[in-house]
């Protein structure tokens, strides 16, 4: 073993040779510089197993050097590692590499970086403690799970009244709309979807990831998760024979990826693999949404996290991103809420990131609450104000996948009609936000009828949905700070209006909308102001912002990089809260910490080094279990 090592060092060393020889910055031997490396090219998890005596083998996403992945495949491929995934649009690939190889490959400047191929699981509020077994079939890697106990997620659970779809809509001002989202196409990225007349004639496509290759099929989910997703967004109805049961976007078409299993588990390459797919082919699937209620914990910053670049490619290339924020809102330990708990890639900075609420089965918003359970902001590393919004997510009601684990493992879901059942969580708060955009990009386009109109973008959506949001404040009539709501509670009704007031046509810098909405909504007999502010990587706007074409609406802005505003204004230089005072007992950012009272003063210092050690409630991994993988 040793020699064979030692061979493997030497051909890693032969290729950063030849690397050096097309560049000017010299390539290092393995292990030459391994603590200026090593730490900036591994993520967190990798960096952890580095640590153990004999670490197991991993599987990984790797990011090489341009022109240097072939030989690096070999190289491995000769090592006896397997090379599982490639993936073009990152110049990377998935492979298992043998644990102790990790170091040695991340002293090279042949790689750019490596990540762990983290398990992703929806974010509803179903949860469980597993066992992950990851073994070779032949060509197939396969992810085996078994559940030793079904728990609910940070204490979590499912009390409170179930929110019928008819509840639903009028909470978000939709009782009455004329929109149901056609001609809009939604890719629900998840476990797949259960066929029935709910979706006749709407699914465009389904594409199986979990086995390995992409594999058209007939729609199945063996899980259930993805179908109550789909229904929340856009069932018809038709299973309760009734429109009482009809999703929010009842004539909006499906693109169905399933990268979820049976029991709710999936790798993260197949997650980046199907937004990539969804990204090529946007135009002839006709997708224009992406809908990602799924995650895993932050283990590095934004920049180099795979699943983040593919979705930030995503809303590059035009389509809309909905992430869940995750159910990561209180300390596992005590059950006291806390702070970081941010998933990914609810990270992204371009992604539409959703947390949840209670809604009490009851149209008035006074008395909507943000569970605990619902992440809260900052992300880890990079320091982001997450989630953008919050919207209703407990007890919602959505048709039911009857073949599905948690059909089967759970009957005491089920709705009144037994087709439906109840979930909880921020996965069913994504859902709820793709539904409403679906409305508001279908208004939008009705009004915009030039040859090939210029569609809303995804930073001009995102826009909108944060402007048009109203308050939300908990049971002592607090407003909750904008690290647990964002800028506010979904306003679907007033994002329609405004996305619908907006002329896409006009040119950037100049005054865009055709009328100017008035900045309230009516819902449940209330007038409910519009917070008119967006978040904007470290700064709150305000005012003037929506208004005017700017720059920044553009697709290829990566949402919170620095670009000038007009006529909008910022408070502090790199202040994001209006308020500091009213959460000072909740959260502290001063030199890199976050979590404890800092007593009258909010202090923000640097970010970097934000890391799971210095959050609220220390890290989230050990929630989520990793997969202990055999190379062979």
């Amino acid at each position: 073993m040793k020699l064979r090592h030692s061979r493997f060092l030497a051909c890693i060393l032969a290729i950063a040779v030849a690397v050096a020889g097309t560049t000017t910055a010299p390539a290092s031997a393995a292990g030459s510089s391994a603590p200026a490396h090593r730490a900036s090219r591994l993520d967190t998890n990798l960096r952890g197993i580095l640590t153990q005596a004999a670490p197991a083998p991993q599987r990984v996403i790797i990011r090489a050097r341009p022109g240097t992945r072939a030989a690096l495949q070999q190289s491995l491929t000769d090592h006896g590692d397997r090379i599982l995934v490639e993936h073009e649009s990152l110049d990377a690939f998935t492979a298992i590499v043998h644990g102790q190889d990790l170091g040695p490959l991340a002293d090279n400047d042949i790689v750019l970086s490596i990540s762990a191929d983290a398990v992703v699981r929806p974010v509803g509020l179903l949860g469980g403690v597993l066992n992950l077994v990851v073994g070779t079939v032949g060509a197939v890697v396969t992810l085996a799970v078994s559940v030793v106990e079904v728990l609910l997620p940070n204490g979590a659970d499912t009390s409170g009244p179930a929110v019928p779809p008819t509840v639903l809509r009028a909470t978000l001002g939709l009782s009455d709309t004329q929109w149901t989202g056609r001609g809009i196409g939604v890719a629900v990225i998840d476990s797949g979807l259960e066929m029935s007349t709910e979706f006749q004639g709407r699914v465009t496509a389904f594409y199986d990831f979990t086995q390995g290759g992409v594999v058209a099929k007939y729609p199945y989910d063996d899980y259930g998760h993805g179908t109550h997703i789909a229904g929340t967004i856009g069932g018809s109805g038709a299973l309760s024979g009734s429109a009482d049961y009809r999703g929010l976007a009842p004539n909006v078409s499906f693109v169905v990826l399933k990268v979820l299993d049976k029991n709710g588990a999936g790798w993260t390459s197949d997650v980046i693999r199907a937004v990539d797919f969804a990204v090529a082919n946007r135009s002839n699937l006709r997708i224009d949404i992406i809908n990602l209620s799924l995650g895993h914990p932050i283990y590095e910053p934004a920049a180099t996290d795979p699943l983040v670049q593919a979705v930030e490619r995503a809303t590059r290339a035009g389509v809309v991103v909905v992430a869940a924020a995750g159910n990561y809102g209180k300390n596992l330990t005590t059950g006291a809420p806390g702070y970081g708990g941010i998933t990914s890639p609810g990270n992204a900075p371009s992604a539409i990131t959703v947390g949840a609420t209670t809604t009490q089965n009851t149209v008035t918003r006074d008395d909507d609450r943000i569970p605990d359970y619902s992440s809260a902001g900052p992300t880890w590393y990079d320091g982001l104000v997450k989630p953008d919004v919050v919207s209703p997510g407990h007890n919602i009601v959505a048709v039911a996948s009857s073949q599905g684990t948690l059909y089967q493992t759970y009957p005491q879901l089920a709705a009144a009609d037994n087709h439906y059942m109840r979930l909880s969580g921020t996965s069913m708060a994504t859902a709820v936000t793709t539904g409403s955009v679906a409305l508001m990009l279908e208004a939008s386009r009705s009004r915009n009828q030039y040859p090939r109109p210029p569609p809303l973008t995804p930073n001009t959506v995102k826009a909108v949905l944060e402007y048009t949001a109203v308050g939300i404040h908990d049971a002592a009539s607090v407003e909750y700070d904008a690290l647990r709501k964002g800028t506010g509670s979904l306003n679907a009704r007033g994002a329609i209006d405004l996305g619908r007031a907006i002329d896409t046509s006009v040119a950037s810098g100049q005054y865009w909308l055709r009328t100017t909405p008035s900045p309230r909504t009516s819902i449940g007999g209330e007038s409910l102001a519009w917070g008119q502010q967006i978040m904007w990587g470290t700064q709150i706007m305000w005012g003037t912002t929506v208004p005017i074409n700017q720059s920044a609406w553009a697709s290829q802005i990566m949402w919170g990089t620095n670009v000038p505003w007009s006529g909008a204004t910022s408070r502090g230089s790199d202040l994001v809260w209006s308020n500091p005072e009213s959460w000072a007992s909740q959260i502290m950012w001063g030199t890199n910490t976050i979590g404890y009272s800092g007593g009258s003063q909010i202090m923000w210092g640097t970010t970097v080094g934000l890391t799971p050690s210095t959050t609220a409630w220390h890290s989230i991994a050990g929630s989520t279990s990793q997969a202990t993988v055999k190379s062979q």
